[in-house]
């Protein structure tokens, strides 16, 4: 008889949601019917940022996200943080650490109005990302585009404001607020098996939005 102590643990790494709620309930829907109830209810999940932008439920996915704990209290929940919801966090002012309200847009100021950056309320103490996110010129289109790179317009609107509207800074609800500021870069898992041609291997699961640098 199997020993149950041997029994595989769950990981679960989900990408980029860019804001289609639908998308994300399809997929977490598929997920439970295809793993056990067992492992899917003590399953660790890792969320590997890019929340919000391009899809119209950015207010919606991060509703959900953060409802993960309380409903699935068995599970192990973690948030990484995209390129998208720091520029989006940078926005609205909820950065910490070395992050925290930086003019980091001083020394590239020659190509503010070039890329038409954010210059509304609360721009002067506001990250380059966030500036830049609340923008309205995509540089490497060369095309008007509302939020830049990062299509930040439907995240406004989905909170009720239009693109580039400061208003953004106070609808936000403040779990919301928590949620940015709380994202992680890294996260480390040990002793992560995986199922081969060769049998289980023993790894260390080290989970990023994009890459690591060497050292």
């Amino acid at each position: 008889m199997a020993d149950p102590s041997n029994k595989l643990r769950t990981v679960i790494c989900v990408g980029d949601i860019h804001g289609y709620l639908t998308k994300l309930l399809n997929l977490w829907s598929n997920l439970q019917s295809q793993i056990d109830p067992d492992s899917f209810n003590t399953a660790t999940i890792i969320i590997l940022g890019d929340y919000c932008d391009r899809g119209p439920d950015t207010r919606k996915v991060i509703e959900f996200l953060i409802s993960l704990p309380k409903r699935y209290p068995n599970q192990k929940h973690v948030f990484l943080s995209g390129n998208h919801e720091f520029a989006f966090a940078g926005f609205i002012g909820v950065l910490a650490g070395e992050f925290e309200a930086k003019e980091t847009w001083k020394e590239y100021a020659e190509n503010e109005e070039i890329e038409g950056w954010y210059k509304g309320e609360g721009y002067e103490k506001m990250h380059l990302q966030g500036r830049i996110w609340g923008g309205w010129f995509d540089v490497a289109q060369g095309i008007d585009c509302k939020g830049a790179i990062f299509d930040a317009a439907p995240t406004f609107g989905s909170y009720g404001v239009t693109h580039g509207s400061s208003e953004l800074m106070k609808v936000v609800p403040e779990d919301h607020k928590k949620f940015l500021a709380d994202v992680v870069w890294v996260h480390e898992e040990d002793d992560v098996s995986i199922e081969t041609q060769e049998g289980v291997k023993h790894c260390k699961l080290i989970a990023v939005h994009a890459g690591l640098e060497k050292g």
